[in-house]
């Protein structure tokens, strides 16, 4: 990783030979790099861990370098290689210096991009903003992260509240009715059996038998439970 050259560094660079090829290719490249900028959060050692991924939209092979305003205080994995075409490379960006007197610090990263095999004045650069916080905020995401709690029916796990309450006469009805079509269900045999005497039409499947297993456990909690 290399620090962001200055102005006057810029202007040598310009009149090196890579500068001197012709109007036609001059037009920048444009930069595809996600995110837009980075914050690295003091309180979250996972944030000090930055993902700076650079897309090549182009049919041609890209070369590319990433610079700082600040190379001490960051370590950048692969700070320079190639991204092929219709491709993206993830570059790992890890700030090393988190101490209080960077913090809200204005740092920047430079990612340059050229095409292989000819010269970086010629291609294209953008400005990563990279910014040391405190403490990550947390009204938002508590707000999006926490979802609403499901309380089962009163009538099922009613004890948890002290006394259970007992079942009204047709709910208890329509519990027996639901209770016995699961027992037949699971008493009926399989599609295929050659084995059974009953015709086609009384056969059912494994998941119809999961279901009625299913739904006779449920039945068994609620008469336990009231």
């Amino acid at each position: 990783m290399h620090r962001v050259p200055a102005r006057g560094e810029e202007d040598e660079r310009r009149t090196t030979p890579e500068a001197s090829l012709p109007s036609g290719s001059r037009s920048p490249l444009p930069v595809f790099i996600f995110p837009p900028s980075l914050d690295f959060y003091a309180d979250d050692q996972a944030s000090h861990k930055q993902v700076l991924t650079l897309y090549n939209p182009f049919p041609r092979v890209l070369r590319y370098k990433v610079l700082s305003t600040a190379p001490l205080r960051y370590t950048v994995v692969d700070a320079e290689g190639l991204v092929k075409p219709n491709s993206c490379i993830d570059i790992v960006t890890r700030h090393r210096d988190i101490r209080a007197r960077h913090y809200g610090s204005a740092d920047k990263f430079r990612v340059e991009i050229w095409e292989e095999g000819g010269g970086r004045g010629v291609g294209g650069r953008k400005d990563i903003p990279a910014t040391l916080h405190l403490t990550r905020p947390q009204s938002r995401e508590r707000g999006s992260s926490e979802s609403p709690k499901w309380h089962p029916p009163s009538h099922v796990f009613s004890v948890r509240h002290g006394v259970p309450r007992p079942l009204s006469p047709g709910l208890f009805g329509l519990y027996i009715l639901v209770g016995l079509v699961s027992l037949v269900v699971l008493m009926l045999p399989l599609h295929g059996d050659p084995r059974s005497f009953l015709h086609e039409n009384l056969h059912v499947s494994v998941i119809q038998k999961l279901v009625a297993a299913y739904v006779l456990g449920l039945l068994t909690m609620v008469f336990l439970q009231s």
